[in-house]
């Protein structure tokens, strides 16, 4: 698998993208706005998922709440983020078969970041869009 000569190549960089991921990230709410914000248009329909905490005054104000929680459907497994107690964040890695979860494995949040990367990348080099996101992240600009 190889990829445009864009900068991003199917292994070579995914440290450099976890890196990015990585920057002044310290809550799921952060990642959240990562993966369903600039990433959103690139990555495909129903690869994110957020859970989110609406309190009465959210509901109120018409907001959608707070993001408690972030889960990213790759090949063969799902990447969840959530939030622990005290705002800590929780990471697992969680394999699946035909839609089931088999195994659930509970990961730093850099081997989380190492995960999302690789799968990242696996889109990129499939789809155009995604991979042009994924310059712009690298690059700073999102």
């Amino acid at each position: 698998m190889t990829m445009e000569p864009s900068g991003l190549g199917p292994m070579g960089d995914v440290q450099l993208l976890a890196a990015s991921l990585r920057t002044d990230r310290t809550d799921v709410a952060s990642y959240a706005r990562v993966l369903t914000g600039a990433l959103h248009d690139a990555l495909p329909r129903g690869m994110v998922e957020v859970d989110r905490r609406r309190g009465l005054g959210d509901r109120m104000a018409g907001r959608e709440g707070r993001a408690v929680a972030v889960v990213v459907h790759g090949d063969g497994r799902q990447l969840a983020l959530r939030e622990g107690p005290h705002g800590a964040v929780e990471a697992e890695v969680r394999q699946i078969v035909r839609d089931v979860v088999i195994s659930r494995r509970t990961v730093t949040i850099e081997q989380w970041l190492q995960a999302l990367a690789e799968d990242l990348t696996k889109v990129a080099a499939r789809d155009a869009a995604a991979r042009a996101a994924l310059e712009r992240l690298l690059a700073g600009g999102i």
